[in-house]
């Protein structure tokens, strides 16, 4: 299993450490998801104004967000190899940048914490896992603790 991640920081915010976390964050999701072959995800970190704009544009919410994911297929088991030896997409995770902090404030926990939690659940969402009903959110909701506790990111 090999995840290729491409990280681009729009607003200038993270740190190279963060960036680098953003890409062990999301290797070790991968590999606790026993993904097999190899896999792309794109991470944008945006002001709280682009966010709401995206928000808007795609889910007709006129409002910021802490995290979109847009998921290329409905989940792994949908995801086709299209070209041979090419990664398969799994799609995009936007983050706002200003909610991290914001968040990490008020859960009273690290930057750190909050960015690793912020891009668990937009991986999630990329494999089909949703919180749409309680179930859903229950099973969502503990692979994401279970995640980010066995990375070391508790709260």
């Amino acid at each position: 299993m090999a995840i290729l991640v491409e990280v681009s920081d729009e607003t200038s915010t993270l740190t190279a450490k963060q960036m680098e976390q953003v890409e062990s964050v999301l290797k070790h999701a991968a590999a606790l998801e026993q993904l097999e072959g190899e896999y792309e995800v794109s991470v944008s970190f945006v002001d709280e104004d682009e966010i709401r704009q995206i928000n808007h544009g795609h889910r007709g919410i006129d409002r910021g967000t802490d995290v979109l994911s847009f998921a290329l297929n409905e989940g792994v088991e949908e995801v086709a190899q299209s070209i041979e030896g090419m990664p398969n997409l799994l799609g995009d995770i936007i983050i706002s940048t200003e909610r991290i902090t914001q968040q990490a404030k008020e859960y009273e926990h690290s930057f750190e914490r909050e960015l690793g939690f912020l891009i668990v659940h937009g991986f999630l969402h990329l494999l089909g896992y949703d919180h749409m009903d309680s179930e859903e959110e229950k099973v969502m909701f503990k692979r994401q603790e279970e995640i980010l506790t066995s990375y070391g990111l508790v709260r």
